[in-house]
């Protein structure tokens, strides 16, 4: 029988805050909250934001798309060097320290060694200098994490990139959401059989990963030994494996630009499916509202920057720019908002979260993954995106039929902000609802509110998703206040308020996503509704009951574990040189592979597919 894949657990970090218990999605629809949930959302802000801001607006105005804070980088005053040519009439004479000056001395220089390790220079001809200087940034619209929040005072983090602190903090949230101790699972699954898909769609590019090591050079440091090995991109995963998991497993990450979410959720899910693995973590965690990131989509004039800002709004050269409306997806716009976020899920095999007692909170059916064909620029949209939404639109209708698929579903779109997304996104859906007859069908653009997170913004779209079946509010697209004459959508519902919706209306949402240089993806997710009528009917009534009683104590643990996530403790995992394998722990014979701290051993009976067709 055919293996659905279900979430069991999720968790992150991005700009509304904390993903697990849907916290973050929370602060999305944060006015159509009732009173107590909106209680809620501010006390798990405030206590992640360290406590920092006692009143609701201070806790508000402190999250989602804001004015770049100098706790980021201070915008209005960017270090850089700026070339200073120096042409002399005469000989420049000046002393400095030995170790100060150049290995190579230039040949227009006469330097004579004083006492005191100190030596005179001459130049005797035209000379270019360096001069530290600084520069005031033309975008300073971000999405940033909450203020105050600072992942690495939560654990040992020894000089990790942010990106990786951010990893720890929302993978360990997402194990410790399910409920369901890892021990559990260890002894349960074969050590090769969790799968872990995990990285970034540009690397870990701080001082601390590889733009530490790029840049040291270029203002006198030394490149330490830990900067090369940060930056990789897969090293999300590697942390999870290493420090959280201890995982032996399937192990990597896909990178596929702005899309690479759900090209590794597309890994996980066909290990599954395939019955290679039981449980796959999947996620991305990007951490790029750096200057030197921001001039780089600047340069591609894909950033709003704060003068086409004032443009949209009519307002003169003084007057003060919306940070906050500063991404408008399918609205009149400039260009996107980076973002920062880092977002994980965890899926099992149906069989195994029946077992379990885990909590389900969805499924991800199909996963479909395109290519442009020949492109003009690299940068351009092409027709590969055309293929994935209607993959995923009709992968939906195999499940629930033409009928529910008018009203039963909706697309959480790339919805980046850019005249260029705008049209060709808004044909695409236009089109795959006429096609398919869905009149009228709802679209979500969660980049409005978080900004664009890269290689983890399909994560925030996912985790919106989930919040969305949670609690029936649809988050409206409320940074924009009419929808541009060029965006298609006379068969598209693009609400620029929150909708309420009910909790059980909608039974599948399509993610898309779009990349860089031509990578399309887009996903079918199902409704934790939806997900348990399938499994009540795979495995029958009987059998759904005997999980349902197992869920119980699951629900507790969960339960027990948001309680915490309220009061502001993160418990984060980070288990450093902690039952480390050496080769005597590995005991291996012809049908087995045996380790001493892993509890269930590794088969080696593989059968091969091939086998028939040798004499």
């Amino acid at each position: 029988m055919a293996i659905l894949p279900v979430i069991t657990g999720f968790g992150g970090i991005s700009p509304a805050g904390r993903s697990v218990f849907h916290h973050a999605y929370q602060r999305l629809v944060f006015e159509s909250l009732n009173e107590t949930k909106k209680a809620e959302t501010l006390q798990s802000l405030s206590a992640l934001m360290g406590g920092n801001y006692k009143t609701e607006q201070g806790v508000l105005d402190n999250t989602l798309i804001r004015k770049i804070h100098k706790g980021t980088f201070d915008a209005q005053g960017v270090t850089w060097n700026k070339r200073f040519p120096v042409s002399m009439d005469k000989p420049l004479s000046f002393q400095t320290k030995n170790i100060a000056l150049p290995d190579v001395i230039p040949q227009n220089w006469s330097v004579t060694p004083l006492e005191g390790r100190m030596s005179q220079v001459t130049i005797h001809d035209n000379q270019d200098f360096m001069l530290p200087d600084q520069r005031i940034l033309s975008v300073n619209s971000a999405g940033q994490l909450p203020t105050g929040f600072d992942a690495s005072k939560l654990y040992l983090a020894k000089n990790h990139p942010k990106g990786i602190q951010m990893t720890v903090f929302g993978a360990s949230d997402a194990i410790q959401m399910m409920g369901i101790d890892w021990d559990l699972i260890r002894s349960t699954v074969p050590a090769d059989q969790v799968s872990v898909y995990a990285g970034s769609g540009m690397s870990q590019l701080d001082m601390n990963g590889n733009g530490g090591m790029m840049y040291s050079r270029q203002i006198g440091k030394k490149v330490t030994s830990k900067q090369c090995p940060f930056g990789f991109a897969e090293m999300p995963a590697d942390f999870i494996n290493a420090y959280l998991l201890g995982s032996l497993g399937t192990t990597g990450t896909s990178m596929g630009a702005c899309a690479s979410f759900l090209y590794n959720l597309r890994q996980g899910l066909l290990d599954i499916q395939s019955g290679r693995s039981q449980v796959a973590i999947i996620g991305n965690a990007e951490a790029p509202i750096l200057p030197e990131i921001i001039d780089g989509y600047s340069a591609m004039g894909a950033l709003a920057t704060d003068d086409e800002l004032r443009q949209l709004d009519g307002l003169a050269s003084e007057e003060a720019v919306n940070h906050r409306r500063a991404c408008r997806p399918f609205s009149t716009n400039k260009g996107f908002t980076l973002g920062e976020s880092a977002q994980f899920i965890i899926l099992m095999s149906d069989q195994l979260a029946m077992a379990l007692g885990a909590t389900i909170y969805g499924a991800v059916s199909d996963v479909f993954i395109n290519a442009d064909g020949f492109k003009k620029s690299i940068s351009a949209p092409g027709v590969g995106n055309y293929i994935t939404v209607a993959k995923a639109m009709a992968a939906a209708r195999a499940i629930i039929g033409d009928k529910a698929i008018k009203d039963r579903t909706f697309v959480q779109a790339h919805g980046t902000g850019t005249p260029q997304n705008r049209v060709t996104e808004s044909h695409i859906l236009n089109d795959v609802a006429k096609a398919f007859g869905a009149d009228k069908w709802l679209v979500g653009a969660v980049k409005s509110y978080l900004g664009h997170s890269i290689g983890s913004a399909a994560g925030d779209q996912i985790v919106s998703s989930l919040g969305i079946w949670d609690q029936g509010i649809f988050p409206g697209v409320t940074s924009i206040d009419h929808i541009a004459d060029d965006v298609y959508h006379d068969s598209l519902n693009i609400p620029m308020n929150h909708l309420d919706v009910g909790e059980n209306s909608l039974d599948i949402g399509i993610i898309n996503a779009k990349g860089f240089g031509g990578n399309n993806a887009s996903a079918t997710l199902l409704s934790p509704e939806l997900t348990k009528t399938i499994l009540g009917n795979k495995y029958g009534k009987k059998a759904f009951a005997a999980y349902e009683k197992a869920n119980v104590p699951v629900q507790q643990a969960s339960s027990a574990f948001k309680e915490k996530t309220l009061a502001g403790e993160s418990d984060v995992i980070y288990q450093f040189d902690h039952n480390v394998c050496v080769d005597d722990d590995v005991q291996i014979s012809k049908d087995k592979l045996s380790i001493a701290k892993a509890d269930v051993d590794i088969g080696l009976e593989i059968e091969s597919p091939y086998a028939a067709f040798i004499d």
